[in-house]
């Protein structure tokens, strides 16, 4: 019964058929809004994040390159390499955004920088204008490291914990349960089938 789901904007088309289904059932049905029409939170000011290998191609664990990507577990030497090798071109940062038209890799790179730092792409471009990139790679591999290696060293911790981990499912599990369970009961009640035991 959410009312607003934080999607990609990519992957807004998978709410559609959620969408669909609510609709169908409360207007057959004609129990008003029983079931909500969900609708997509998309954070406008967060950028989709493109591959290091190429920079029209969306960043994914499912492509073949580990390179391609950056990981929650990769730690300060990894992540370092990357994006060492992150493909960029010859030409160096521009200093307005028109400059950066048609340069897939180098906006890339810079988007996620303005993001990890809160800044715009603009105050980027005012403070790195005119450098090559690998005076920038070094500031962004830095940015990365400062977000991503905490996430890790918690990832990593978390994992030689399973009987926490397994409780943490169960405990989800039996909240998932019981809350799907009470919305199943009143969408029974709804369209009048026998009541079940619970």
């Amino acid at each position: 019964k959410a009312t607003h789901v934080p999607v990609g904007e990519d992957q807004k088309q998978h709410l559609e058929l959620t969408r669909d289904i609510a609709k169908k059932f409360n207007n057959d049905f004609n129990c008003g809004e029983f079931f909500p029409i969900v609708e997509p939170l998309i954070p406008k000011e967060i950028p989709r994040v493109m591959s290091l290998r190429d920079g029209k191609k969306k960043m994914s664990k499912s492509e073949d390159s580990d390179q391609s990507r950056i990981n929650l577990k990769d730690d300060k030497d990894i992540i370092d390499q990357k994006i060492k090798k992150a493909r960029t071109d010859n030409d160096p940062i521009p200093s307005e955004i028109n400059g950066l038209k048609n340069r897939h890799e180098a906006t890339n790179l810079i988007s996620i920088y303005a993001s990890l730092n809160g800044i715009s792409l603009n105050q980027v471009l005012k403070e790195f204008g005119g450098k090559n990139f690998s005076t920038f790679k070094s500031n962004l591999s830095e940015s990365i490291v400062e977000k991503v290696c905490p996430i890790g060293k918690e990832i990593k911790k978390l994992l030689k914990d399973i009987s926490y981990l397994h409780s943490v499912l169960q405990n989800g599990s039996k909240r998932a349960d019981l809350i799907a369970k009470n919305n199943l009961k009143e969408v029974y009640d709804i369209i009048g089938l026998t009541k079940f035991s619970w």
